[in-house]
């Protein structure tokens, strides 16, 4: 065995980056801050920063989440999408960042955090059009969180993370068409998540709130996986 020391090693340093997704305006768009300092200073970045000496990776992504859009990680969906260690993502020094992906409900307009001068809104598709626009390797990141957002609503009740605590099935629709980019068919669409044990948990509640005919409102069920799946395109898999 190798007997390395610390000495041989050079300086390294481990990050976080948050891919923010929510829905607004009609459109699948994602937290980004403009960065006020070197390097990439006054590119277009997805937030984060560097982990304390005294923090978990769970807990620095949480209070990236808190500093940037002011929510707490109980608020929205949080996991740990992948790490992206390629030696020159960062010309400071090797930074190995994991990419954390968030799934929330129309957000509030976001406050810069201290080495950002300013944050907002931008659309997805425009972004992963313009790979030049992010900095660093954000282009990947944010490619990877678009796909795993998409994946994920296929299997899992991930899709009611963009919506409000009670929601009809027009809300729930319209989440799947922005995030997946389609048109679904809204009686089909309505029939498929009704019959999926545990998606949805009728309030017992209507809104008029979009006129014509009382919507029903529901709030996310108990489920963990759906099954059968909702496939991509609005499809319902025959698997049970």
């Amino acid at each position: 065995m190798n007997d390395y020391r610390p000495e041989d090693f050079p300086p390294f340093a481990v990050t976080v980056d948050l891919a923010v997704l929510t829905v607004r305006e009609e459109r699948l768009t994602v937290l980004v801050v403009r960065r006020g300092e070197e390097p990439h200073r006054g590119a277009r970045a997805l937030p984060g920063g560097f982990v304390h000496a005294d923090e978990s990776l769970d807990a620095a992504a949480a209070r990236e989440l808190r500093e940037e859009t002011g929510l707490s990680a109980e608020q929205v969906h949080l996991e740990q999408l992948a790490t992206y260690g390629d030696p020159d993502r960062d010309p400071r020094m090797r930074v190995v960042t994991v990419a954390y992906l968030a799934l929330a409900p129309d957000l509030p307009v976001p406050r810069a955090g201290t080495d950002a001068a300013e944050a907002g809104w931008a659309p997805v598709d425009a972004l992963l059009r313009s790979p030049a626009e992010l900095a660093f390797d954000h282009h990947r990141v944010l490619s990877d969180a678009v796909e795993r957002a998409r994946a994920k609503l296929e299997h899992t009740p991930a899709a009611t993370a963009f919506c409000d605590t009670v929601f009809t099935v027009s809300d729930l629709r319209h989440v799947y068409e922005v995030v997946w980019d389609v048109s679904l068919d809204p009686r089909n669409f309505h029939r498929k998540v009704t019959g999926v044990p545990g998606l949805l948990e009728p309030t017992g509640e209507t809104t008029t709130r979009d006129g014509g005919r009382p919507a029903q409102l529901y709030r996310r069920g108990s489920a963990a996986q759906l099954h059968p799946p909702m496939l991509r395109g609005g499809q319902v898999s025959a698997t049970t």
